[in-house]
């Protein structure tokens, strides 16, 4: 796997992990809540939220998203319990739970739990379903829901 840095400033940077190969990739960018959350009421500056760009895999047959470990770290999120894996093998594994992390995807943001597992992001069933977006996977994109092209809506 190649990892290539594509943009970097101070508490931002943008990667591009691997190469498509027939998968749908989408860029996300993942935010520390917390950080988010201080910044919002002013006891920390808006410069100092950390948050990185990655470009995921949509794995439309996960239902949690996954986050690498040195990304989690480059995020300051900290592991905030266990959960059980299974892989599409049949495997199960426990892996770590991270706390509140945000993801922006097309514009849309959520705020969402991550496995801590393997070496690249991926883009789970939850995150999709609170961003309200859907996966054209014959076009190989990320889509919004066209009965909400201008907002996500959440259906209860």
């Amino acid at each position: 796997m190649t990892v290539k840095l594509v943009q970097r400033d101070a508490q931002r940077r943008q990667i591009l992990i691997g190469e498509p190969m027939g998968e749908i990739r989408v860029l996300v960018t993942l935010t520390n809540a917390l950080d988010d959350g201080r910044a919002a009421e002013g006891s920390l500056p808006p410069d100092q939220v950390r948050s990185v760009t990655v470009n995921a895999v949509v794995d439309t047959g996960a239902v949690r998203s996954v986050i690498p470990h040195p990304l989690l770290e480059d995020l300051g999120v900290h592991v905030r319990g266990d959960s059980v894996a299974e892989y599409a093998d049949g495997r199960k594994e426990i892996v770590g739970l991270t706390g509140a992390i945000l993801f922006n995807i097309l514009g849309r943001s959520t705020s969402d739990e991550a496995l801590v597992l393997g070496n690249e992001v991926l883009i789970g069933q939850t995150v999709l379903e609170k961003l309200d977006l859907l996966a054209d996977c014959p076009n190989g994109r990320v889509v919004p829901n066209p009965d909400h092209p201008n907002q996500p809506v959440t259906k209860v």
